[in-house]
């Protein structure tokens, strides 16, 4: 059994909490060591006190049997999941059964409603958060490599950049490399490479746009290594931009060290996006920065925490999380950069180390 789950049951009974169920992909991995898409099937974990079951379509049982130890359950595409499970778990019309309510549909809550004859139902959602948002020792390590990666994967970039090449190109060359590499399922998300005004939007898409001389190309990219993403993102020069898009490359890169400076435990989270955003403000570009300094980083590429001027909780120890400030000045350029933070119990890490 994975330690995060014995965890988690131990926090049940704390909480006095007895059945929990568990249905992102996500998480499912994160307890019990199966990760699956199942697209529009029901994949879940339910839990109690001493015990836990996977329940995955038939076609997957080998597979979480393969990865957990888990006791599994599991069911023809003919058959409702929810039917089939019924008898195995010990709910009762008395019940509070604990869902992850983010995920859950109502057309899914029904049929727990009609097959396991409940009525109570409570959200387990921040006690996962809070427990995911504290990385372990393995998990750690497992991120710096995956940010080792990314790093390597910008500089796949930035050494395939000529001029007449384009965007599409490069994210191709990038992902062909780094996919070829044991250990690497794939990318955390979709690679972005933008040249010049293209990149102008914050989360533009790739194309057939050409790379010309004296250009800054941004890279937005990261990797899933062993079950964990990087994320990093540089904007680099390609031969001698102008001065306007070189002072806004300058001003955003100052506005993220000034972020990352501040990290250590006790730190509010709003003040570290506060020391990035006052300083573009300060400098005139503040309306083209419209996105929050950053997020959570793990498993999923985008989780708990949200680093935001919002957020009012503080930092602790084996947090990992991202700090990107960036500008984005219409049909001219656009600039962020982006690092891979951990806290630590002085300070912080940085856990991506290609130049800026």
């Amino acid at each position: 059994m994975k330690t995060t789950l014995k965890q988690l049951q131990e926090m049940m009974k704390q909480n006095n909490i007895n059945h929990v169920w568990i249905s992102t992909p996500d998480n499912i991995n994160y307890f019990s060591g199966f990760y699956s898409d199942p697209h529009e099937r029901v994949t879940a974990l339910y839990v109690t006190n001493e015990n836990a079951t996977l329940i995955t379509p038939n076609m997957e049982i080998n597979d979480a049997k393969a990865a957990s130890e888990l006791n599994v359950i599991g069911y023809l595409d003919t058959e409702n999941a929810y039917e089939k499970v019924q008898s195995s778990i010990q709910l009762s019309k008395e019940s509070t059964l604990f869902i992850e309510e983010e995920h859950t549909t109502v057309a899914r809550q029904k049929q727990m409603i009609k097959h396991f004859g409940i009525e109570h139902f409570k959200s387990i959602d921040q006690i996962i958060k809070d427990m995911r948002n504290i990385k372990t020792p393995e998990e750690i390590e497992i991120l710096k490599q995956a940010a080792k990666y990314a790093d390597e994967a910008v500089a796949i970039g930035v050494k395939n950049l000529k001029v007449g090449i384009t965007e599409s190109e490069v994210v191709q060359i990038i992902e062909s490399h780094m996919k070829k590499i044991e250990g690497i399922s794939g990318m955390s998300f979709s690679t972005m490479v933008l040249f010049g005004d293209h990149a102008a939007s914050p989360h533009g898409t790739p194309g057939t746009r050409t790379l010309e001389d004296n250009e800054y190309v941004l890279f937005d990219l990261g990797v899933i290594y062993n079950g964990y993403c990087s994320d990093i993102t540089r904007t680099v020069a390609f031969g001698t931009p102008k001065a306007l898009h070189q002072e806004i490359h300058a001003i955003v890169t100052e506005a993220n060290q000034r972020a990352i400076q501040l990290v250590k435990p006790g730190v509010t989270i709003k003040d570290i996006d506060a020391a990035a955003r006052d300083y573009i403000e300060e400098k005139g570009y503040g309306e083209y920065f419209p996105h929050r300094l950053g997020h959570g980083l793990g498993i999923s590429v985008h989780e708990f925490p949200d680093i935001s001027s919002s957020n009012e909780n503080t930092l602790k120890a084996g947090m990992v999380f991202t700090i990107e400030p960036g500008i984005y000045y219409p049909n001219e350029v656009g600039v962020r950069v982006e690092d891979d933070i951990l806290v630590t119990e002085t300070g912080y890490e940085i856990l991506t180390g290609y130049e800026k």
